[in-house]
């Protein structure tokens, strides 16, 4: 079978192509927590790669209510497409050959310069900013730090809108013409606060310029009766989506970027 054709990810057929096209499973990638399919989907002649996850597939977890997660993954893509940032590639909730669930377009991540790093000494060097000390075994430690990059940096605004609990860095994916792409966005959104993530570098500095004019814009999306209000309503709670409205709201007021609260392990595990 000949390699499908690779789609530009902010093309504006790819939902489309997500939602409407014919899907075939190829294969599953099997260290993934939940059912993950590897996909081709095609329509009117163009064939793309993409994963799908059924919700049958689901585990169920004791924080999140059960076969909720394909919807908080295309909520997650909803406000990033929101933001004019476009960190998550399309997504859309569909029927396929195991029931309803999320198709994601593949994103083949290509080589680029290194954003997660685990270095010696208490603090981080010009370029990289810290998370904080990691065991690496008999009896050592080593600083982990991320780069100090304007693209981890507005996946780090748009993680404390969607509430991650769960930023792994093998949930960034660098791409082509420098894109970065965040994936696996199924535990967000909680109307708790559990936000979990590597991309801590920041925390209680000023939000950027940018990032105020895209808050302010998310804030005005999420009026009630608004467009952004009106497509997550139809995949998440009320109560979410008033949460998601507060959480943009506590970032204005602010101005900053949040910190840890110690009331929830802030860093996942493993944190890759």
């Amino acid at each position: 079978m000949s390699a499908p054709e690779r789609i530009p990810p902010r093309s504006v057929t790819t939902a489309g192509l997500l939602a409407d096209g014919e899907l075939a499973v190829v294969g599953r990638i099997r260290d993934a927590s939940n059912a993950a399919l590897y996909c081709t989907v095609s329509y009117d002649g163009r064939e793309a790669a993409c994963i799908y996850k059924p919700i049958a597939g689901e585990r169920p977890l004791w924080d999140f209510p059960d076969g909720t997660l394909a919807q908080r993954e295309v909520a997650a893509y909803e406000v990033s497409e929101a933001t004019g940032w476009g960190l998550v590639p399309p997504t859309v909730l569909r029927d396929g050959p195991y029931g309803q669930g999320m198709c994601q377009l593949w994103i083949d991540g290509q080589p680029g310069p290194e954003l997660l790093a685990l270095v010696d000494g208490e603090e981080a060097e010009e370029g990289w900013k810290a998370i904080g000390l990691a065991d690496v075994g008999e009896g050592r430690t080593a600083l982990l730090v991320h780069a100090d990059d304007e693209r981890l940096r507005r996946l780090a605004v748009l993680d404390a809108v969607i509430n991650n609990a769960d930023r792994k860095g093998g949930h960034l994916l660098p791409a082509g013409e420098g894109r970065l792409y965040g994936i696996d966005h199924g535990v967000t959104f909680n109307t708790e606060n559990k936000l979990r993530t590597l991309l801590w570098g920041w925390a209680g500095e000023p939000l950027t310029g940018e990032a105020v004019e895209v808050l302010k814009g998310l804030k005005e999306a999420l009026e009630e009766g608004a467009a952004l209000a009106l497509r997550l309503a139809g995949l998440l709670t009320a109560a979410e989506v008033l949460a998601t409205r507060a959480r943009v709201e506590a970032l204005l007021e602010s101005g900053r970027h949040p910190e840890p609260t110690g009331e929830w392990p802030a860093i996942p595990w493993p944190p890759v």
